[in-house]
């Protein structure tokens, strides 16, 4: 006997949106958590005060790729099992179920053993594969079609999301950074963030829920779908090109701002002068900057898009992203700035730090939301889970892209060109991988960027006017920024959920 959802509301939504947002936010602590430890108990020495497991720079930052990079790419996998044999429901308890396991052999291995440590990073991948794309699409069940309230549940489902990984370092750094109690508690406070969202789950969602989500997606679409497959026409052709020529754009762009998690981290912890008065901050305390500037400069991006569109001077999507690579290398250079401090006095400054995640975030908004909303907006409706498929898949082939370039900064002074490039600005060939990469990154997102603006009137004549479907308030506006940059962190929005049950 099917059981429908709760029909009790809180602040004028479904109480079952509530339950969702604190599972996203606990899984979401979880997951930044170890993120920014991950990196930085790779390297630490293993006969040190707070032992970690002695790998060099580049080996870190390679195995922080390879990792990433398969954070990305299972969702594809995992999607494609919920939709036709597990349903959303039990994707995501078991899909919990293993990353708190993951955690917790993490805390088990940290740091006597490296084998054992590939498996809890193999259990949280394969855990995070079955849990990330498939919460979002019980969010927008939550809703009947056409429901006005569905747009603002998304903002308010992703506010959990970033919550959760502002939360997340200042927890897990305090505990992993501390010899007191070293990097495996770190570990483990992140196991109990996401025990409390599997307990959630087990404790209230058939209460609040009903049996949304317990049903595969491709049993109820045979059953709803009646229509015949026609072929793709001109127009959906020219937005395939489209897609598939901003792949290369967004892949670099992820490519560069990745390194947040990896080469920055160790930027932070080595290289940057982190003490307050008689207080060291932890160098993952920095983690936690991301998803505090999303959260205050998010609302302020979209009332910015509105305006101008409200003036008709909103500029075309490529546009907004070529600027979005600008301003994230501008990121970068206050990196290389900081480069230059580390050469004269020892160490750089928090500010240049600071500053280039702010940068980076700004970048993030002007691409991500931006970029999402259009793949929604190209898409054919036959092939919007395809698109999706692909977006997920930028990130992932740019993380693991990341990890080998952020290792290079490890082996860099070992070439002779580098080493005669860095000594000609004065920087010394210890410091030049550092120099040749943050400097490397930020020319590259000017060249792709300038590319991007030369191509960016043939792309938007290949659109066929898909993109001038902009919101008309404020409001709307704000609400759909944030629905869209939630996306990436695996949220699927009601508006798409529609676009694959029709």
């Amino acid at each position: 006997m099917s059981q429908a959802p709760s029909k009790g509301t809180l602040f004028g939504h479904p109480t079952g949106l509530y339950i969702l947002f604190t599972t996203e936010m606990w899984e979401r602590f979880s997951y930044y958590g170890m993120r920014a430890l991950l990196v930085l108990t790779l390297v630490a020495a293993t006969e040190s005060v707070n032992p970690g497991f002695g790998l060099s720079q580049g080996d870190a930052l390679k195995l922080y790729g390879y990792y990433t990079a398969l954070v990305y790419f299972t969702p594809l996998i995992g999607g494609w099992l919920a939709d036709n044999f597990l349903g959303q429901r039990k994707s995501i308890l078991w899909g919990g179920v293993l990353m708190a396991a993951g955690q917790f052999v993490l805390f088990a291995a940290t740091p006597h053993s490296m084998d054992l440590f590939y498996v809890g990073l193999g259990l949280i991948i394969a855990g995070n594969g079955l849990f990330k794309p498939n919460i979002s699409t019980i969010v927008g069940d939550l809703y009947p079609q056409g429901d006005a309230r569905r747009d603002s549940a998304f903002s308010i489902f992703y506010m959990g999301i970033n919550l959760g990984a502002f939360i997340a370092p200042l927890i897990t750094s305090t505990l992993g950074e501390s010899p007191e109690y070293g990097w495996r508690w770190g570990y483990f406070a992140a196991g109990v963030g996401m025990s409390l969202a599997v307990i959630t789950q087990g404790l209230t969602f058939q209460r609040f829920l009903g049996d949304i989500g317990k049903i595969p997606g491709a049993k109820l679409s045979l059953e709803a779908s009646g229509g015949t497959k026609k072929p793709l026409t001109e127009v959906e052709r020219d937005r395939l090109r489209v897609i598939l020529s901003l792949f290369v754009f967004v892949t670099v762009f992820w490519l560069a701002f990745e390194q947040a998690g990896g080469l920055m981290n160790i930027y932070a912890s080595e290289y940057t002068a982190r003490t307050v008065g008689s207080f060291e901050i932890p160098a993952g305390y920095f983690q936690s900057l991301n998803p505090l500037f999303i959260l205050i400069f998010a609302p302020i991006f979209s009332i910015l898009w509105v305006f101008l569109h409200k003036r008709d001077s909103s500029p075309d999507a490529p546009i907004k992203i070529f600027a979005g690579l600008l301003l994230t290398a501008i990121g970068f250079g206050f990196l290389v700035v900081g480069v230059f401090e580390i050469q004269a006095t020892g160490s750089s400054s928090m500010i240049w730090l600071v500053l280039a995640y702010l940068f980076h975030t700004l970048g993030e908004l002007c691409i991500s939301p931006v970029g999402l909303s259009l793949m929604t907006k190209l898409a054919p409706l036959r092939l919007a889970s395809l698109v999706m498929g692909i977006w997920f898949l930028m990130p992932a082939i740019a993380q693991y892209l990341a990890g080998l370039v952020g290792s290079f900064s490890d082996t860099a002074d070992q070439y002779d060109p580098v080493k005669n490039f860095a000594g000609g600005l004065g920087i010394s060939p210890e410091f030049s991988g550092l120099l040749v990469v943050f400097g490397g990154i930020a020319l590259g997102l000017i060249v792709f960027g300038l590319i991007l603006w030369a191509i960016s009137g043939k792309l938007v004549d290949w659109m066929h006017g898909a993109e001038r479907q902009e919101p008309s308030t404020t409001v709307e506006g704000i609400e759909q920024e944030l629905e869209v940059v939630a996306e990436h962190e695996g949220i699927t929005t009601s508006k798409a959920s529609d676009k694959n049950q029709k």
